[in-house]
C-alpha cells in the first residue's frame, strides 16, 4: 500500500475510532466511568476480540497491517501531550507534605505486586505461552511483575480532581504515592529491558540519563523570571511552537535513554514554570490531542489484544489469578501500608483503591514489552485484561466506600439505656 493509498485509509480509521470511542464512553459514563475507560474498552472492541471475531474482513479493511505503525506513531503524539498536561497540572507542593507516608505506601505497592506477579508467572511456566522464542522465563516473569506494580497516575489525578478530593489528605497521599510508584516502575522496566538485552548498558543509560534530565529540569523553575519574560515577549503562536518543541525534545530524550517518551513529557510538565501565557499555550494544543489523537493509542493496543485466546482454560485460569494477584498486591498492600503508618481505615481503603487502577500506564508498559519482544501475544492479552478490570473497578469501589461511610454516619449511635435503678444508684 503506497503512502497515497494509505491516506484515505487512515482518515476512515480515525473517523471509526472517534465514533466508537464516543459511543463507548457515553455508555460507560452512565455508570460513573471516566471517558478514558471508555476509550480503553473501545480499543478492545475494534480489535480481534470483538470486531475481528464478528467480521475479520471488515477489521482488516478498516485497520490493515500497513496502517498500524501509523496509528502507533500518531497515538504517541496524543499520549505525550496527555502526560505533559498531567504533569503541568501536578501540584508538587502537596507532595512534599506527605512524602514520608507516600514513600511507604509506594514501596508496598511496588514490592507486593512485583513479587506476586513474578512468582505467578514462574509457577505457570510450561503450562501457558508466556515468553516469545528466545526470551528467558526470568525476563518474562520480572516484566509481568513490573507491569502489575504500575499505577494509573494520570487517571488517579483526574478521579481525585473530579470527585473534589484534591485538598484531602488521602487524595494528596494517593497522588504522591502514585507518582513515586510510576517513576520507580519505569526504572524497573528499564532494568528488565537491560536484562533482556543481556547487558547492563540500557539500565545504566536510563539511570544516568534520568539524572542528567533531572538536573536540567530542576534548573528550569529557577529560571522562572526569564521564562515568564520570554513568554510575555513572544506571540502566542511562537510560544505554542516553543512549548511543543520542548515537549517533543524531552519525549525524544527519555525514549532514547530507555525510560519511554511519556516520562519526559510528564517531567517537563511538572517542572515548567507556571504563567498565564504558558497556561494558554497548554490549553490550546491539549484538547485536540486528548480527544482526537490519544484514542488512536488505545485502538493500537486493542488491535494487539485477542480475548479469544482466553478460551484456553489454562490461560483463562492464569488470567484470573493475575487479576487476583494484582488486586491483592496493590489494593491490599497499599491499604495495609497506610494502616501501618497510622492512616484511618477509611483513608487507607481509598488510597489502596486509587493505587489499584492501572489503566493507561499499564497499557503503555505492556506495549513496550510487546515491541521489545519479551511478552507473547497471549500474555499481552492477559495483561490488558488486568488493566481493564482494575481500572473499571476503581470508581464503583470509591462510590461504594462513600455510601457505606454515609450509611454509618446516618445510623443512630448505639447507646445503652439507663434503667431507673442504674440512673439513681441502689442503696
Amino acid at each position: 500500500m503506497t503512502a497515497t493509498e494509505l491516506g484515505p485509509v487512515f482518515f476512515l480509521a480515525v473517523a471509526v475510532i472517534l465514533l466508537v470511542c464516543r459511543l463507548t464512553g457515553s455508555a460507560l459514563r452512565a455508570i460513573g466511568q471516566l471517558p478514558v475507560v471508555g476509550e480503553m474498552v473501545a480499543g478492545v472492541v475494534l480489535g480481534p476480540s470483538v470486531l475481528g471475531a464478528l467480521s475479520p474482513s471488515l477489521e482488516h479493511a478498516v485497520f490493515p497491517q500497513e496502517l498500524r505503525p501509523v496509528l502507533y506513531v500518531v497515538g504517541q503524539i496524543g499520549l505525550v501531550v496527555f502526560m505533559f498536561q498531567a504533569g503541568y497540572e501536578f501540584r508538587t507542593d502537596r507532595i512534599r507534605q506527605v512524602a514520608g507516608p507516600a514513600a511507604a505506601i509506594s514501596g508496598a505497592g511496588i514490592l507486593a505486586p512485583l513479587a506476586l506477579g513474578a512468582g505467578l508467572t514462574w509457577a505457570a511456566h510450561g503450562s501457558i505461552d508466556i515468553s516469545p522464542a528466545g526470551t528467558s522465563t526470568t525476563v518474562s516473569a520480572l516484566f509481568v511483575g513490573v507491569t502489575l506494580s504500575v499505577t494509573a497516575f494520570p487517571m488517579m489525578a483526574r478521579i481525585i480532581t473530579e470527585r473534589g478530593l484534591t485538598g484531602s489528605r488521602f487524595g494528596s497521599i494517593s497522588l504522591a504515592s502514585g507518582a513515586l510508584d510510576d517513576a520507580t516502575a519505569w526504572v524497573l522496566l528499564a532494568g528488565v529491558l537491560s536484562l533482556a538485552g543481556g547487558s547492563g548498558g540500557p539500565f545504566a543509560r536510563a539511570l544516568g540519563g534520568a539524572a542528567a534530565m533531572a538536573v536540567a529540569l530542576i534548573l528550569l523553575p529557577r529560571a522562572r523570571e526569564r521564562v515568564q519574560a520570554l513568554a510575555e515577549r513572544v506571540s502566542a503562536d511562537h510560544l505554542l511552537l516553543l512549548t511543543a518543541g520542548m515537549l517533543f525534545l524531552a519525549s525524544w530524550y527519555t525514549d532514547r535513554i530507555g525510560l519511554y517518551s511519556v516520562f519526559g513529557a510528564f517531567a517537563l510538565g511538572v517542572c515548567l514554570p507556571r504563567s498565564a501565557p504558558v497556561d494558554q499555550a497548554v490549553e490550546r494544543f491539549t484538547p485536540f490531542s486528548r480527544i482526537v489523537l490519544l484514542p488512536l493509542f488505545f485502538t493500537y493496543s486493542g488491535l494487539n489484544t485477542d480475548f479469544g485466546l482466553l478460551s484456553d482454560p489454562a490461560l483463562l485460569l492464569f488470567a484470573a489469578a493475575c487479576v487476583v494477584a494484582a488486586v491483592i498486591g496493590k489494593l491490599g498492600a497499599c491499604w495495609a501500608a497506610a494502616r501501618f503508618i497510622g492512616e484511618t481505615p477509611e483513608a487507607a481503603l481509598r488510597v489502596g483503591t486509587l493505587m489499584n487502577a492501572r489503566g493507561l500506564m499499564q497499557l503503555i508498559a505492556i506495549n513496550i514489552g510487546l515491541a521489545a519482544g519479551i511478552v507473547s501475544t497471549p500474555m499481552f492479552t492477559v495483561l490488558v485484561l488486568v488493566a481493564l478490570v482494575t481500572t473499571l473497578m476503581t470508581t464503583p469501589l470509591l462510590t461504594l466506600w462513600d455510601r457505606l461511610d454515609a450509611r454509618r454516619s446516618a445510623a443512630p449511635p448505639a447507646t445503652a439505656a439507663l434503667s431507673p435503678a442504674s440512673a439513681t444508684g441502689s442503696d
